[in-house]
């Protein structure tokens, strides 16, 4: 069995130092799935994209993120997770110029899959590093809690900023601005990190690679599909089906490969996999957010971008209480679920508020409503899930586990756009189409619009109540017990003292 190849522990400064560089580079990553969601209406604009490919800007992202992360992981811990922390940054700021020059929808959509192909390796290693480097219960606390606070407002952190690039400058500067920040992380994570990997040679898992990808690429594209082609039609029937074999071909691989891709033991632990189930279910609600409000605030209802970034700066606000102040106060003290399920449900509640906008409602009765709740939702749910990820995982497995989460918000963020996004441009035309006869008056554009919204935060909150029932029966994990860690711990110190069980 490979054994991992441990550093010597840091300095209490340095690993501070160490989560300054490493949250930076999550918070780019973090923002890139936002930041280009208020230049949408400028993109659209400006390269004339239909109402259908739109999405694809953001899913493009997302999905080559998502597939290539359990890869990502893998490469992080038998490469060395500071190597592939520094590499995977300086790739990231390439794709970024190369999706700043774009001339065209074909060029931009490229450069997005190549910033998610880049992520796909600085998430986990990112992830892996912070694992690695905070073991004792109490500091580990506090840096996951300020890692979820930074994973959960950092999305209307990238409203706010690409509102703002928008307006002043040109959409083309909500990718420029990765640039001087992956500099800066790459220079001070150069000085700072300490290198760790899994000592032995790797084999790459190359049937579970390809059958993974594969799977998830076939979803994605099949919910895309299905706003123009009709959930019925021949071909969404086909690529779903294709990717629940896929998929289900990916977990006979893993259960018989020497090395495989995702051990199965990382995510068969009711612990972990509740983790992983609640950031993906969390992530389908914040981004259906970033994306319709965005487009009711300056579609519906003609806000600037910046002023539309603006907006958005309560649901920041509430997410850096909730997970700032309470969720660090209680993560070292309460079962994990008694924060995951009450933060699902009151993200759900937020979701459901969106059937209350109306075009000509004020924003104190509808937009901000619903962006309170959802930023306190998500300030509950991240910090403890992102925490538990990594629950009692082998330090040599953390790269493979930190994928793993990285790969459920990812896949739930591509899945989620794409379905949402289907059911509330399906119900615009829906209710185009029934009131024809009134004419396309701009009023009439305006309330169908809010319909498809509406439907789609419908189905949101029905997707994290559901979310919610099963995180509160599958993670049973006890409340912490306060102890130290063993100075020749070989793994993270764990934060509640609980069997794994099968899920």
């Amino acid at each position: 069995m490979a054994t991992t190849k441990a550093p010597a522990p840091p300095t209490a400064s340095r690993r501070w130092a160490a989560l300054l560089f490493i949250g930076l580079a999550q918070l780019m990553i973090i923002l890139d799935g936002t930041v280009v969601n208020i230049a949408l209406p400028s993109i659209q604009r400006d390269l004339q994209i239909s109402d259908g490919d739109r999405q694809w800007i953001i899913t493009a992202y997302t999905l080559a993120f998502g597939s290539l992360l359990l890869l990502g992981g893998r490469i992080a811990d038998y490469t060395g997770r500071k190597r592939v922390f520094l590499i995977s940054l300086i790739g990231f700021a390439g794709a970024s110029a190369l999706g700043g020059a774009a001339g065209g929808f074909e060029m931009l959509l490229v450069a997005r899959a190549l910033q998610g192909g880049f992520g796909a390796l600085l998430g986990p290693s990112a992830l892996s590093l912070l694992t690695v480097t905070f073991t004792e219960p109490k500091d580990r606390a506090k840096a996951f809690g300020i890692w979820g606070a930074i994973a959960a407002a950092g999305g209307a952190i990238g409203l706010l900023a690409g509102g703002a690039l928008t307006d002043y400058l040109d959409w083309r500067w909500c990718l420029y601005i990765n640039i001087p920040v992956a500099a800066v992380a790459a220079v001070g994570g150069f000085a700072i990190l300490t290198e760790s990997r899994r000592e032995g040679r790797a084999r790459l898992d190359v049937p579970g690679v390809l059958a993974v990808t594969g799977g998830l690429v076939a979803i994605v594209y099949a919910t895309s599909r299905a706003e123009s082609d009709g959930w019925d039609s021949a071909k969404v029937i086909g690529l779903l089906a294709a990717g629940a074999v896929l998929l289900a071909a990916f977990v006979l691989v893993e259960s018989r490969v020497a090395q495989p891709l995702l051990p199965l033991r990382v995510v068969a632990d009711r612990t972990r996999g509740g983790a992983y189930l609640a950031v993906g279910v969390a992530v389908i609600g914040m981004f259906g957010a970033f994306l319709f409000l965005t487009y009711f605030m300056q579609v519906v209802k003609g806000y600037s971008p910046i002023r539309t970034g603006v907006g958005f700066l309560p649901m920041t606000t509430a997410v850096l209480v909730s997970a700032g102040g309470l969720a660090t106060r209680l993560l070292p003290r309460v079962p994990p679920r008694a924060l995951i399920v009450p933060g699902m449900l009151i993200g759900a509640s937020g979701m459901l508020w969106m059937l209350t906008l109306e075009p000509g409602g004020s924003y104190a009765s509808g937009v901000l409503v619903a962006q309170l709740l959802l930023g306190l939702g998500a300030g509950l749910i991240m910090p403890v899930a992102l925490n538990y990820a990594t629950h009692g995982v082998d330090q040599g497995d953390s790269g493979i586990a930190s994928a793993s989460v990285n790969t459920a918000q990812q896949i739930g963020g591509s899945i989620g756009i794409a379905l949402l996004n289907t059911v509330a441009t399906s119900t615009t035309a829906d209710y185009l189409s029934s009131h024809a006869r009134d004419g396309l008056s701009p009023d009439v554009a305006k309330q169908a619009l809010v319909e498809g919204f509406g439907a789609a935060g419908a189905l949101s909150a029905g997707i994290m109540i559901v979310g919610a029932l099963v995180v509160g029966v599958l993670m049973n994990t006890p409340r912490p017990e306060h102890r130290p860690a063993t100075a020749d711990a070989e793994a993270p110190a764990p934060l509640a003292e609980a069997p794994a069980h099968a899920a």
